[in-house]
């Protein structure tokens, strides 16, 4: 079977890339400078992480709340019930209910972005881990997206708040921004994700935590990320860190 060839414009793209390391001031700029498309493109940074998978102790999951969002509404779903419902509908939560909620999802529902739950309700969403799990919106204590506090986590949900899991090969990938962001706001946004995936670190890991950050959009081309300069500057997020020195490994 014959490979097809690239086309013009995502070659003029990988062209605009040099073969080497940037720091992520460079790496945002240069990002929108090989945005090629007529669509907003996601910007994502993707971790490859010293870590084992297979085993538990070794997973890297957690959240962090983006100084400057996604550059999207999320339609936040609360799966609540008593008192719980008006203090989410005061919140701003796009839809909120109980079992009822619950019955709609299980029967096809998917018009929503992120999905809260109040402790009570666990067990009958416990009913939508087959629909939800695949596509990552599954409450879970661990995230946050579980909670009594449903107030709190609506309003860091609306203002940005991601989830970030290593995957089967040792990868994190995880959005940023849009292409039509500011470089600065990319930047920021990248800062605080890589300061969250540092304090993910699993105990049980060995050796160097972070291999590899790459930058990229959608239709873009990867941009290798300067370790030694993200160690620096995550430091000042991740103060008082044991054992922070020598997470990245350096080439």
């Amino acid at each position: 079977m014959a490979i097809k060839k690239a086309g013009k414009h995502v070659e003029n793209a990988r062209k605009k890339v040099e073969a080497r390391p940037y720091k992520l001031s460079e790496a945002t700029e240069l990002i929108k400078k090989t945005h090629h498309t007529k669509f907003n493109e996601t910007v994502e940074l993707a971790f490859n992480l010293g870590v084992d998978p297979k085993h538990s102790d070794q997973v890297v999951r957690g959240t962090v709340v983006l100084p400057h969002g996604l550059g999207k509404a999320v339609r936040v779903l609360v799966l609540a019930g008593g008192d719980k419902v008006r203090e989410a509908q005061e919140a701003g939560a796009d839809f909120v209910g109980g079992d009822e909620m619950v019955q709609k999802i299980v029967e096809g529902w998917t018009d929503y972005d992120a999905v809260i739950a109040t402790p009570d309700m666990m067990k009958s969403a416990g009913r939508l881990g087959k629909v939800l799990g695949p596509r990552g919106l599954m409450p879970n204590p661990k995230t946050g997206t579980v909670t009594a506090d449903v107030a709190k986590a609506i309003r860091e949900t609306k203002a940005g708040k991601v989830e970030f899991r290593v995957d089967k090969a040792g990868i994190v990938h995880c959005p940023i921004g849009k292409i039509q962001f500011d470089a600065a706001k990319l930047a920021e946004n990248a800062h605080a994700l890589i300061g969250a995936v540092l304090k993910a670190k699993p105990a049980a890991a060995k050796g160097k935590y972070v291999k590899k950050i790459t930058l990229t959009s959608t239709m873009g081309p990867g941009i290798s990320i300067d370790l030694s300069e993200a160690e620096v500057l995550c430091s000042r997020r991740v103060s008082g860190m044991p054992g922070f020195q020598g997470l990245f490994y350096n080439p």
